[in-house]
């Protein structure tokens, strides 16, 4: 009997699959379970349409991943801190900081766990900042610390 799996069973199929499986073990399990239903063709077309959407909705997070990264790659954050001999900062600036920051001035809104600051700034200059914001788009943000 072939079966649509609506989650992921482990060992037999994964969410959205079309599998061959006994009927003993679809009626007895898979059905009673709401794991999957059967593959007729009006759920076969149902699921061609759910698949459908969801590449569409890839396709819309993807462009809108790329217009947040030009809008970050224009902009250059500026830093204000107290800092000690050699340009060493007291203290440090940390990725929220920085994520306050560009929303504050440029109305730029994201998540400090987007970017890939592997620990906090302690120095005067200009940094760049990887920030993953989807997982085929990476932005490099500019940051420029200067002292107060």
């Amino acid at each position: 009997m072939k079966v649509i799996f609506l989650k992921d069973v482990k060992g037999k199929g994964l969410k959205g699959e079309v599998k061959e499986v006994s009927v003993g073990y679809a009626q007895n399990f898979l059905f009673k379970n709401n794991v999957a239903i059967e593959a007729t063709p009006a759920n076969l077309s149902r699921l061609e349409g759910q698949q459908k959407r969801v590449e569409k909705n890839a396709a819309e997070e993807l462009e809108e991943a790329k217009v947040l990264k030009e809008q970050i790659e224009k902009v250059t954050v500026e830093m204000k801190t107290k800092s000690g001999e050699g340009g060493r900062l007291f203290g440090s600036i940390t990725a929220k900081q920085i994520a306050d920051e560009l929303l504050e001035k440029d109305a730029i809104k994201i998540d400090r766990r987007k970017m890939e600051l592997p620990e906090p700034i302690r120095a005067l200059g200009h940094t760049n900042i990887p920030v993953k914001i989807h997982p085929d788009v990476t932005a490099t943000l500019k940051v420029h610390v200067t002292e107060e």
